[in-house]
Protein backbone atom coordinates (compact mmCIF):
# COMPACT_ATOMS: atom_id res chain seq x y z
CA UNK A 1 0.00 0.00 0.00
CA UNK A 2 2.72 2.79 0.73
CA UNK A 3 4.56 1.95 -2.34
CA UNK A 4 1.63 2.72 -4.21
CA UNK A 5 1.34 5.96 -2.50
CA UNK A 6 5.04 6.57 -2.88
CA UNK A 7 5.03 5.86 -6.42
CA UNK A 8 1.96 8.18 -7.43
CA UNK A 9 3.71 10.94 -5.19
CA UNK A 10 6.96 10.45 -7.43
CA UNK A 11 4.86 10.78 -10.82
CA UNK A 12 2.73 14.11 -9.80
CA UNK A 13 6.28 15.14 -8.77
CA UNK A 14 7.29 14.43 -12.10
CA UNK A 15 4.15 15.93 -13.76
CA UNK A 16 4.50 18.81 -11.52
CA UNK A 17 8.02 19.37 -12.85
CA UNK A 18 7.23 19.26 -16.27
CA UNK A 19 4.36 21.98 -16.07
CA UNK A 20 6.63 23.84 -13.68
CA UNK A 21 9.21 24.68 -17.11
CA UNK A 22 7.04 24.40 -20.24
CA UNK A 23 7.17 26.34 -23.50
CA UNK A 24 3.90 27.89 -24.64
CA UNK A 25 3.69 28.75 -28.36
CA UNK A 26 1.37 31.59 -29.95
CA UNK A 27 0.68 31.83 -33.67
CA UNK A 28 -1.80 33.16 -36.25
CA UNK A 29 -2.97 31.09 -39.15
CA UNK A 30 -3.45 32.29 -42.44
CA UNK A 31 -7.11 33.39 -41.86
CA UNK A 32 -6.35 35.14 -38.98
CA UNK A 33 -7.00 32.61 -36.05
CA UNK A 34 -5.09 32.90 -33.15
CA UNK A 35 -3.78 29.28 -31.56
CA UNK A 36 -2.29 28.69 -28.12
CA UNK A 37 -0.37 25.05 -28.33
CA UNK A 38 2.53 23.22 -26.46
CA UNK A 39 4.23 22.31 -29.60
CA UNK A 40 5.72 24.81 -32.21
CA UNK A 41 3.53 27.10 -35.16
CA UNK A 42 3.33 25.61 -38.27
CA UNK A 43 6.16 27.01 -41.25
CA UNK A 44 3.18 29.02 -42.65
CA UNK A 45 1.95 30.82 -39.16
CA UNK A 46 1.62 34.89 -40.21
CA UNK A 47 3.04 35.50 -36.76
CA UNK A 48 4.17 33.71 -33.60
CA UNK A 49 5.88 33.95 -30.24
CA UNK A 50 7.24 31.81 -27.65
CA UNK A 51 6.86 32.15 -24.11
CA UNK A 52 8.76 29.65 -21.45
CA UNK A 53 6.78 29.25 -18.26
CA UNK A 54 8.68 28.78 -14.86
CA UNK A 55 11.83 26.96 -14.44
CA UNK A 56 12.35 28.86 -11.12
CA UNK A 57 13.23 32.34 -12.41
CA UNK A 58 10.72 34.57 -11.83
CA UNK A 59 10.09 37.69 -14.29
CA UNK A 60 9.25 40.24 -12.27
CA UNK A 61 5.41 40.94 -13.60
CA UNK A 62 3.30 44.58 -12.77
CA UNK A 63 -1.09 44.14 -12.69
CA UNK A 64 -2.52 44.05 -15.92
CA UNK A 65 -3.89 47.85 -15.17
CA UNK A 66 0.09 48.70 -14.83
CA UNK A 67 1.36 46.96 -17.73
CA UNK A 68 -1.41 48.70 -19.85
CA UNK A 69 -0.12 52.09 -18.71
CA UNK A 70 3.30 51.42 -19.12
CA UNK A 71 2.59 50.87 -22.52
CA UNK A 72 0.54 53.86 -23.15
CA UNK A 73 2.51 56.34 -20.90
CA UNK A 74 5.49 55.06 -19.94
CA UNK A 75 7.42 57.18 -16.98
CA UNK A 76 10.20 59.23 -17.13
CA UNK A 77 11.46 60.90 -13.95
CA UNK A 78 14.15 63.55 -14.57
CA UNK A 79 16.71 64.23 -11.45
CA UNK A 80 20.03 65.54 -10.07
CA UNK A 81 22.28 64.77 -7.02
CA UNK A 82 21.75 67.99 -6.17
CA UNK A 83 17.72 68.07 -6.22
CA UNK A 84 17.42 66.80 -2.37
CA UNK A 85 13.68 66.47 -1.27
CA UNK A 86 11.67 66.56 -4.16
CA UNK A 87 13.16 64.42 -6.24
CA UNK A 88 13.19 61.74 -2.94
CA UNK A 89 9.32 62.88 -2.35
CA UNK A 90 8.82 62.45 -6.93
CA UNK A 91 10.33 58.76 -5.90
CA UNK A 92 8.73 58.02 -3.38
CA UNK A 93 5.30 58.59 -4.63
CA UNK A 94 6.10 56.33 -8.38
CA UNK A 95 7.41 53.95 -5.51
CA UNK A 96 4.33 54.10 -3.15
CA UNK A 97 1.64 53.23 -6.05
CA UNK A 98 4.21 51.02 -7.61
CA UNK A 99 4.74 52.34 -10.90
CA UNK A 100 7.57 51.26 -12.51
CA UNK A 101 9.81 54.04 -13.81
CA UNK A 102 13.04 55.33 -15.62
CA UNK A 103 15.07 57.53 -14.02
CA UNK A 104 17.65 60.20 -15.93
CA UNK A 105 19.97 62.11 -14.26
CA UNK A 106 20.25 65.42 -15.74
CA UNK A 107 23.84 65.99 -13.45
CA UNK A 108 25.53 62.71 -15.21
CA UNK A 109 25.54 63.71 -18.73
CA UNK A 110 25.00 66.16 -21.20
CA UNK A 111 22.78 63.98 -23.20
CA UNK A 112 20.52 64.02 -20.37
CA UNK A 113 20.97 67.17 -20.08
CA UNK A 114 20.42 68.39 -23.74
CA UNK A 115 17.07 65.85 -23.82
CA UNK A 116 15.92 68.12 -20.50
CA UNK A 117 16.58 70.98 -21.98
CA UNK A 118 14.34 70.35 -25.20
CA UNK A 119 11.53 69.03 -23.55
CA UNK A 120 10.99 72.16 -20.75
CA UNK A 121 13.15 74.91 -22.11
CA UNK A 122 15.65 74.48 -19.06
CA UNK A 123 17.28 72.38 -16.39
CA UNK A 124 15.03 72.42 -14.01
CA UNK A 125 14.33 69.01 -11.75
CA UNK A 126 12.80 67.27 -11.34
CA UNK A 127 10.86 66.67 -14.27
CA UNK A 128 7.95 64.10 -14.60
CA UNK A 129 7.60 62.45 -18.00
CA UNK A 130 4.51 60.81 -18.56
CA UNK A 131 4.15 59.56 -21.77
CA UNK A 132 5.27 62.29 -23.83
CA UNK A 133 3.44 64.97 -20.97
CA UNK A 134 6.71 66.47 -18.96
CA UNK A 135 5.49 68.11 -15.41
CA UNK A 136 8.22 70.52 -14.05
CA UNK A 137 8.44 70.45 -10.61
CA UNK A 138 7.33 67.81 -7.55
CA UNK A 139 3.57 68.81 -6.98
CA UNK A 140 1.89 65.49 -5.52
CA UNK A 141 -1.45 66.79 -6.68
CA UNK A 142 -0.37 67.38 -9.86
CA UNK A 143 1.77 64.47 -10.29
CA UNK A 144 -1.39 62.52 -8.91
CA UNK A 145 -4.36 63.33 -11.66
CA UNK A 146 -1.30 62.97 -14.58
CA UNK A 147 -0.55 59.12 -13.25
CA UNK A 148 -4.70 58.69 -12.60
CA UNK A 149 -4.91 60.33 -16.44
CA UNK A 150 -2.38 57.79 -17.40
CA UNK A 151 -4.15 54.51 -16.72
CA UNK A 152 -2.07 53.68 -13.52
CA UNK A 153 -3.42 52.37 -10.26
CA UNK A 154 -3.36 54.49 -7.56
CA UNK A 155 -2.16 52.42 -5.30
CA UNK A 156 0.14 48.71 -5.19
CA UNK A 157 -1.74 45.37 -5.33
CA UNK A 158 -1.45 43.63 -2.78
CA UNK A 159 1.83 41.90 -2.31
CA UNK A 160 3.42 43.95 -4.81
CA UNK A 161 7.01 45.33 -3.50
CA UNK A 162 7.28 49.49 -3.88
CA UNK A 163 9.23 50.07 -7.30
CA UNK A 164 12.42 51.44 -7.96
CA UNK A 165 13.62 53.96 -10.88
CA UNK A 166 15.72 51.41 -13.39
CA UNK A 167 18.84 53.92 -13.32
CA UNK A 168 20.33 54.23 -16.97
CA UNK A 169 24.28 53.25 -16.94
CA UNK A 170 26.27 56.58 -17.33
CA UNK A 171 27.88 56.75 -20.73
CA UNK A 172 31.14 54.86 -21.29
CA UNK A 173 34.29 57.17 -20.99
CA UNK A 174 35.99 57.52 -24.33
CA UNK A 175 39.30 56.63 -24.86
CA UNK A 176 41.52 59.69 -26.04
CA UNK A 177 42.65 59.29 -29.31
CA UNK A 178 45.72 57.43 -30.02
CA UNK A 179 48.78 59.50 -30.82
CA UNK A 180 50.48 59.80 -34.03
CA UNK A 181 53.30 57.61 -34.97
Amino acid sequence: MKTRHIVALCCTIAASAALAQSTVYRWVDKDGKVHFSDSPPPADAKQSSQKTLGGGYVDREYPYAVQQAMKKNPITLYTAPSCGEPCANGRNLLSERGIPFKERDAGASAAVQKELKELIGGLEVPVLLVGTSPIKGYDTGQWGLALDDAGYPRARAPGQPPTRGAQEAPPAPQAPPAAPK
